[in-house]
């Protein structure tokens, strides 16, 4: 069945029409274009176009289809050339020449994006749900590891020490705003285009914010051009989707980089890792890094979109049909992303010993020997270069700062005394780091604390 014909003498040849049709994509779509057909329905009933008994009907027969299909006794049908059409032909083989009212005063072009913004609403808070998840798992661990000592990196080198609870805390951070981010950009889907029609509205008299409440949206659309050819919300959510991955993809390159022998700071489950068909003593991280690869398909979903949209001009353009394949596809692959992620991180095991013994290496205290010396009185500057200096003799002597005698130091300032050795310890160095935001335990147990009320919300 198609919507359209009745202009045409010539069928159109199957290569056409199977090469335009969309029902493998948007067929799952199928609970939105029912619930948002009833609503319609319902909607036209208030106008006068559909009475209370032809209403009461449709909306039965809708319900109906719906529950087949969920319950495999309706299978939808690829012949037809959407999942409107296959709604529609169905609701007109059980209710006859009344299913076919059902259209008046709306546009597939209006439809497919009220039915979008629907399935969107729901996805999204699907995958808020997700990374409320992975949240509660780094928060759990961020508890068991608030004495953890590893040192912190930039530029790959060796920095200063903080602790593994502080660590997990900044990527918490990261994935608290990909929910926020969500959460806003779900005000701007839940807005219905609905009465939209094609392009121009309908000369039906239809109560919109009627139809607007039935559904559920926030607020309808304000200019029937827009709502019909706005995919912004599309591209926002694809937007945050592919931040949601960039952050998984940073995370999974520490785990990857952090299970290496050198590293040998953690060794994942065996649940979460594979081997090799010819290296028997082989464990790979194989989860992480294809998350880590995934991360590119999502960007290549954005792209998709953005590219699609950059020179369609008003109003609804058949481009716009690859929208859902792409958000469709960035969906799936984040949502099972995060599904595995979740698991993979929460079953990790941390090598706390090998991690602390890692901290002492690499002079990640120099800083604070230099800060030492800004307390004596000497300006940083001044500090800052004597302490490089001391660093530079401890390489040559191949000695750690905690190893060089006090006649050592104190030939580069006669201000280090005994207290030099408590203020370098990597525990003093991450305990005096206590303001907020810091590494220390209880500016880490605050951020906890934080995090805990944010997924109470």
């Amino acid at each position: 069945m198609k919507l359209w014909g009745g202009r045409f003498e010539n069928q159109t040849e199957k290569a056409a029409f199977d090469f335009q049709s969309s029902i493998h994509v948007d067929r799952r779509m199928y609970r939105e274009d029912i619930v948002g057909s009833i609503a319609h329905a319902k909607t036209l009933n208030r106008c006068g176009v559909l009475t209370d008994e032809e209403t009461a009907v449709v909306e039965k027969a809708l319900n109906e289809i719906l529950r087949d299909i969920e319950a495999g006794v309706l299978q939808i049908g690829m012949d037809h050339e959407d999942i409107h059409t296959f709604v529609e032909s169905t609701l007109t083989e059980r209710v006859g020449d009344l299913g076919k009212k059902i259209h008046t005063g709306r546009s597939r072009n209006d439809q497919v994006a009220t039915d979008f913004r629907l399935y969107l609403g729901r996805e999204v808070d699907s995958i808020i749900e997700l990374l409320e998840g992975l949240e509660a798992t780094l928060l759990s661990l961020a508890e068991d590891n608030l004495d953890t000592i590893l040192s912190g990196y930039t530029h790959m080198q060796k920095a200063q020490p903080l602790t593994l609870g502080h660590h997990l805390m900044a990527y918490f951070e990261m994935f608290r705003r990909d929910i926020e981010r969500l959460q806003d950009a779900k005000k701007r889907i839940m807005i219905m285009p609905l009465g939209s029609g094609a392009l121009a509205g309908t000369t039906f008299d239809l109560d919109r914010e009627y139809t607007c409440d039935l559904l559920g949206f926030n607020d309808i659309t304000y200019n029937s051009l827009d709502g019909v050819s706005d995919r912004d919300f599309a591209i926002e959510t694809v937007s945050d989707l592919s931040l949601i991955m960039m952050h998984l993809s940073r995370f999974c390159e520490e785990i990857i980089l952090w299970a290496t022998g050198e590293f040998a700071y953690v060794e994942m489950d065996d649940g979460y890792s594979t081997g090799s068909s010819i290296m028997p003593q082989k464990k790979n991280p194989d989860m992480a890094e294809l998350i880590r690869g995934k991360t590119g398909r999502v960007y290549g979903s954005n792209i998709t979109l953005l590219t699609m949209m950059k020179s369609l001009p008003l109003a609804y353009n058949k481009d716009m049909q690859e929208d859902k394949e792409a958000v469709f596809d960035a969906i799936d692959t984040v949502k099972a992303c995060l599904e595995v992620f979740t698991g993979m991180i929460g079953t990790t095991r941390f090598n706390r010993d090998r991690m602390y013994e890692a901290s002492e290496d690499g002079y990640t205290n120099a800083t604070d020997l230099a800060d030492y010396l800004v307390r004596k009185g000497v300006p940083f500057r001044e500090t800052h270069e004597i302490s490089g200096q001391i660093v530079q003799f401890a390489i040559r002597q191949e000695k750690k700062l905690s190893e060089l005698t006090l006649e050592e130091l104190k030939g580069f300032s006669d201000l280090i005394d005994e207290d030099i050795y408590g203020e370098i310890s990597v525990e003093t160095c991450v305990g005096k780091r206590n303001l907020i935001g810091g590494p220390a335990r209880e500016a880490v147990l605050k951020s906890i604390q934080r995090g805990k009320e944010f997924l109470r919300k």
